[in-house]
């Protein structure tokens, strides 16, 4: 499947956000197919972008289609697609995927858990473990979505209409209220809660 444009991403943040269920991510020999995503603007508290431009946030005020990459408490990287025009500081956070190619190898970036192997519905069921799997670092932060490293890839045939559903987004303390997350119905990938 070709890599989605930058055309894609240059539009309403809720549009890509629900847009991007079905599209596969990939990076570093391993891919999955995205069912879970968040939308973030900068007209609401829980966005990065809320607190205008910083040398943390100046990405997200970037050119659509880049990846927005952070460090969440310090630990897990996680990674966004920065969405809308460009001067508008707005994101989709990649929550969670179904793996798809890779899986030994997500396997071995993931490590033990709880004594054993991760179970595939663990590998990737959470922000900072698909970024884990993945092998995606801050060091991707800015990096075109289009050509890489990190790509991700238009829906293939049989992911031309997912079935989605909407629901508040989890992990924050600001504008809970919002129904601005988005998942794949049924998928046994998508992290907890689940909507």
């Amino acid at each position: 499947m070709p890599t989605l444009p930058a055309e894609f991403y240059d539009r309403p943040v809720l549009e890509v956000a629900r847009d991007l269920i079905g599209c596969t991510v990939e990076h570093g020999g391993v891919s999955g197919v995205i069912v879970e995503t968040e939308a973030y603007h900068e007209s609401e508290p829980a966005c990065h972008a809320y607190v205008g431009r910083t040398p943390r946030t100046e990405t997200l005020f970037g050119r659509p289609g880049r990846a927005y990459v952070y460090h969440s408490y310090g630990i897990h990287a996680l990674l966004n697609a920065v969405c809308e025009a460009e001067g508008v500081g707005a994101a989709v956070l990649i929550r969670a995927l179904a793996p798809l190619a890779g899986v030994e190898r997500m396997r071995a970036r993931r490590g033990l858990i709880g004594g054993r192997a991760a179970r595939e519905g663990e590998l990737c069921s959470g922000p900072g473990k698909l970024t884990q799997a993945l092998g995606v670092r801050l060091a991707h932060n800015g990096s075109s979505l289009s050509s890489g490293p990190v790509r991700i890839l238009a829906r293939p045939r049989e992911w031309l209409d997912p079935a989605v559903v909407a629901g508040p987004r989890v992990g924050i303390s600001r504008a809970t209220e919002l129904r601005w997350r988005f998942c794949l119905a049924e998928s046994p990938h998508v992290s907890l809660p689940r909507p």
